[in-house]
C-alpha cells in the first residue's frame, strides 16, 4: 500500500515519464540519433547544440546537412518541429543554441550570433554532405544564418528564413543574388511586420519594397510563386501562413513550406508529402511531462510537510476577512490584476533605461521584468495603505519555509536534470519551458531571485488575505486566485491580438514593445502555475510565505532559461 504522503509525487513522476516517453520515441523515430553536442567557436565561445542524424548519414554516404537556429530568447528545443521532420526525410540537422541562450556561451549577439561557428561545425562532419546544405532560422536565427551565408558564401546551397528578414538592424542585406535560393516565411498576423520589412502589417508583405528588391520585381510579390532561378541560385519564394511571429515553429504549415522548399533545392534525403509530420505528439509529451511537473511540484510540497522539522508549518489558514463577494471585492479583484497589466509597457520599457546590462545585471529583459514586479509590489502596499487593508505578518517561520522550498526545487530540479540526461528533452509547450540552466543562468538566477521574491512575497499576501472569501469551495477559491493573477494581462493579449487578428495595428509605444508583447504571453500559464502552487502551498499551511518562496524560485529559474544572456 502507497503511503498517502507520496501518491501525489508518485502520480506526477508517472505522468513525467509518459510525457517524457512520447516525447522521445518521436524525435527518434525511424531510427534517428539526437545528440548533445558541444563545440568550440569563435575566440573560444563554447558552442552549444542538438544534432539529428538519420540513419541514413554515413560517411560512406553522406546526407544533406541543415543549420537551423532559434529566434531571441529561445533556445535550440524550440528547432524541435523543424529538427524532427527534416531528420525524418533524411537530413542532418544542427539546431544550435545562439551564443548567450540555451548553453550556449554568453553574451548574446557575440560571434554573430554563433551562426558562422554553427555551420563550420556542421561542415566538419564527415557524414554531411558538404554539397547540399540548407540553412534555416527563426526571427533572429534568420539573421544569424544569414551571417553565417555571407561569411561562407560556398558553404550552402539554400536558405529558409522563418518570421525574419535580411539587412538592418543585423543581418547583410538581400538582394535578387544574396542569399542564395532564399524562401521567406512570414505568416500573416506577424508582429515585426514592421522591423522586418517596413510595413505596418504582416498582411501587406508582398507590397514591402524592402522584399520587392530581394525578389527582383517592382509589383506585389506573389504568394507561391518561385522568382529567379534555382539551378542558379538565385530562386526565391514567398509562403504566408496563418498565425503569429512566435508560432511559426509550432505551425505544421511553416514547417511544411520550409519542408517542401529544401526539397526543391537540395539533392538527397527521402522524399515526403509536407503534411507528413509527426512532430506535434512531441509537444504533446513534453506537455504532458510539464503537467506531471507541476503535480510532482505540489506532491514534494505535501510530502516533505510530513517531516517532523517541518511539520510546525502545517497550521489552519486564518479566518478569511470578507464573508462574499461583493462589490468592493470585485473592484480589488479588477484593480490588483488590470494594474500590472497596465503598467507592463511602461515600466519594462523604463527598467530598460534605468537598469542596463551589467556585471551583475546581465540579461536585460530580466532587468525590465524586475523593475516592473518591484513597482508592482510598491503599488500594493501604497494601495493596502489607501484603503486600510490589514496584513498578516510579512515574514513567520522563515527558516522553516526556506528550507521547505529549496529542498522541493532542488528535488524538482533533479527531475528536469534527469530527463535531459535519459530522454534529451525538457518540459515545455510552445516556447513555456523549464529546462537545465547553463553557467551564465545560474548566475542570473541568484540575482533575479531578489526582486521577484519582493513581488511574490507581497503580492501573494495580498492575494491570500484580502481575497480569500469564508466558506469558499476549494475550486471557487482556486479560480479565484488564477483570476486575479492572469485577469488583467488576458485582457491585455485579448486587445492586441484582436487589433492584429482584425487587420489593425496593436497599441505599442516602440519598435521592441512586439517583442514585450510576446513576453507577456507568457505571464498567462506562468502566473496560472503561480496561484495553482502557492494555493496549495496555502492551504496546507496556512500562510503565504512558504508558496511564496517556491514561487519565486521556480518562476526565477523560468525567466531565466527563457532570456538572453547579454552580459558576459
Amino acid at each position: 500500500m502507497i503511503n498517502k504522503t507520496l501518491r501525489l509525487p508518485l502520480l506526477g513522476g508517472v505522468i513525467i515519464i509518459l510525457g517524457c516517453l512520447l516525447a522521445y520515441f518521436i524525435q527518434t523515430s525511424n531510427h534517428i540519433r539526437v545528440q548533445d553536442v558541444r563545440f568550440t567557436g569563435t575566440n573560444g565561445t563554447e558552442m552549444s547544440a542538438l544534432l539529428y542524424v538519420p540513419k541514413n548519414a554515413t560517411a560512406k554516404s553522406p546526407a544533406p546537412g541543415i543549420l537551423a537556429v532559434h529566434g531571441y530568447f529561445n533556445s535550440r528545443e524550440a528547432q524541435d518541429g523543424f529538427g524532427i521532420e527534416l531528420s525524418r526525410r533524411g537530413y542532418v540537422v544542427l539546431a544550435i543554441d545562439q551564443t548567450g541562450h540555451g548553453h550556449s556561451q554568453a553574451p548574446a549577439f557575440a560571434n554573430a550570433f554563433g551562426g558562422i561557428d554553427g555551420l563550420k561545425y556542421l561542415r566538419s562532419l564527415d557524414f554531411v554532405d558538404k554539397d547540399n546544405i540548407g540553412l534555416e532560422g527563426h526571427s533572429m536565427g534568420g539573421w544569424t544564418v544569414l551571417n553565417a551565408a555571407a561569411a561562407l558564401p560556398n558553404g550552402y546551397k539554400s536558405i529558409v528564413l522563418e518570421g525574419s528578414s535580411t539587412g538592418a538592424p543585423f543581418a547583410p542585406e538581400g538582394t535578387t543574388n544574396f542569399p542564395r535560393n532564399l524562401a521567406v516565411v512570414f505568416s500573416r498576423y506577424d508582429e515585426f511586420s514592421g522591423l522586418m520589412w517596413h510595413v505596418d502589417k504582416a498582411l501587406n508583405v508582398a507590397e514591402s519594397k524592402k522584399l520587392q528588391d530581394v525578389f527582383g520585381t517592382n509589383k506585389n510579390v506573389i504568394q507561391g510563386q518561385v522568382y529567379g532561378s534555382i539551378d542558379e541560385g538565385t530562386g526565391r519564394i514567398l509562403y504566408t501562413p496563418g498565425g503569429t511571429h512566435p508560432m511559426d515553429h509550432i505551425n505544421s504549415v511553416a514547417i511544411g513550406h520550409a519542408l517542401d522548399w529544401f526539397q526543391k533545392t537540395l539533392d538527397g534525403g527521402t522524399s515526403r508529402i509536407e503534411s507528413d509530420q509527426i512532430w506535434y505528439w512531441k509537444e504533446i509529451g513534453t506537455l504532458i511531462a510539464l503537467i506531471g511537473f507541476v503535480i510532482f511540484v505540489m506532491g514534494v510540497f505535501s510530502s516533505l510537510l510530513s517531516i517532523p522539522y517541518f511539520s510546525s508549518l502545517q497550521q489552519t489558514p486564518p479566518k478569511a476577512q470578507a464573508s462574499t463577494r461583493n462589490t468592493r471585492w470585485w473592484i480589488t479583484l479588477l484593480i490588483g490584476a488590470l494594474i500590472p497589466a497596465i503598467t507592463f509597457l511602461p515600466l519594462t520599457r523604463l527598467g530598460g533605461e534605468l537598469i542596463p546590462v551589467n556585471g551583475l545585471f546581465n540579461q536585460q529583459f530580466n532587468n525590465e521584468i524586475s523593475f516592473w514586479a518591484v513597482i508592482n509590489a510598491l503599488i500594493i502596499l501604497i494601495l493596502a495603505k489607501i484603503f486600510g487593508i490589514k496584513f498578516p505578518k510579512l515574514f513567520d517561520k522563515v527558516t522553516q519555509s526556506l528550507a521547505l522550498s529549496i529542498a522541493v526545487f532542488a528535488l524538482s530540479y533533479c527531475v528536469v536534470s534527469m530527463a535531459d540526461f535519459f530522454f534529451k528533452v525538457d518540459f515545455r509547450i510552445w516556447f513555456l519551458s523549464f529546462k537545465v540552466m547553463s553557467h551564465h543562468q545560474l548566475h542570473a538566477f541568484f540575482v533575479y531571485l531578489i526582486p521577484l521574491f519582493i513581488f511574490f512575497s507581497i503580492t501573494l499576501r495580498s492575494i491570500h488575505s484580502v481575497l480569500s472569501i469564508k466558506e469558499d469551495s476549494i475550486v471557487k477559491q482556486y479560480f479565484s486566485n488564477i483570476l486575479a493573477l492572469t485577469f488583467g494581462f488576458l485582457i491585455f493579449l485579448t486587445i492586441q491580438y484582436g487589433l492584429i487578428f482584425t487587420g489593425n495595428l496593436p497599441i505599442f509605444f516602440h519598435i521592441y514593445d512586439p517583442l514585450r508583447l510576446i513576453i507577456s504571453i507568457n505571464f498567462v500559464p506562468l502566473m496560472t502555475f503561480v496561484a495553482v502552487v502557492s494555493t496549495f502551498a496555502y492551504r496546507k499551511t496556512g500562510h503565504y510565505l512558504p508558496g511564496a518562496i517556491v514561487c519565486t524560485l521556480f518562476v526565477t529559474w523560468y525567466v531565466v532559461v527563457g532570456q538572453a544572456t547579454q552580459g558576459g
